[in-house]
């Protein structure tokens, strides 16, 4: 029996603590890529700055 694969595309927090923005799930690399360029665009340059990153995996539906 095949099983169907749903690509996901997320943001998680560097130091791996979950919050709004990384418990959305987007469809597409850009969709996740825009809204962590309007996150960073609030956040003042400081050494306490939370980093991001842009992970893709699956999901079975």
């Amino acid at each position: 029996m095949e099983t169907d694969r749903i690509k996901v595309v997320r943001v998680v927090r560097d130091d791996g603590v979950e919050d709004a923005l990384t418990r959305r799930r987007f469809e597409h690399y850009n969709e996740a890529y825009d809204e962590l360029e309007r996150f960073y665009a609030d956040v003042c340059c400081s050494d306490e700055r939370v980093e991001y990153s842009i992970v893709t995996g699956e999901i079975t539906a």
